[in-house]
């Protein structure tokens, strides 16, 4: 490939990079969280357990549908970009509330007591600070400014704005 080639197949997918990136970052999230969340409430999912003791103060069965409920409203809220603050807001709630694992239940996520040796458990609770941080992203490019005479409500009910392509 001659060096003219290399530079404009450079430029072309960098400007692909800008101009979807964002997009597919908040959709391959909602996805994710739809699909975890369905796995909770048809009852299937490999972390139902877990979910049940992390929230002891209703029945089991009510905790796993309770948060498959919750990741599926997030899912669609990142899917669709409506109400973007308030579904960024409780993404990054439940996000965090899987960390409470490594407090409440440290046995599970850390072998042998030692807190840099992770349990599989403990990987994919970790991995979770990669979720975090796309969310950080997407929420970084999709909310949008508030306007100085706009209340609250309206502030929390505006759909995501169209993702920023950085020229």
């Amino acid at each position: 490939m001659d060096k003219r080639r290399a530079h404009r197949a450079d430029r072309t997918a960098v400007r692909l990079a800008r101009a979807y990136g964002i997009l597919s970052l908040r959709i391959s999230l909602g996805l994710v969280f739809v699909w975890f969340g369905a796995l909770k409430v048809f009852g299937v999912s490999p972390v139902a357990g877990l979910v049940a003791d992390m929230i002891p103060v209703v029945p089991d069965r009510t905790a796993v549908v309770l948060m498959g409920a919750i990741e599926i409203g997030v899912g669609i809220g990142l899917l669709t970009g409506w109400l973007i603050r308030v579904t960024l807001g409780v993404f990054f709630a439940q996000m965090l509330g899987t960390f409470l694992v490594f407090v409440a239940r440290p046995s599970l996520s850390f072998a042998g007591g030692n807190p840099l040796e992770l349990t599989v458990l403990g990987e994919f609770i970790l991995k979770n600070l990669v979720l975090i941080t796309a969310g950080i992203v997407v929420a970084a490019a999709t909310i949008p400014r508030p306007q100085p005479d706009e209340g609250l409500g309206e502030m929390l009910t505006k759909k995501a704005e169209s993702e920023r392509a950085a020229s």
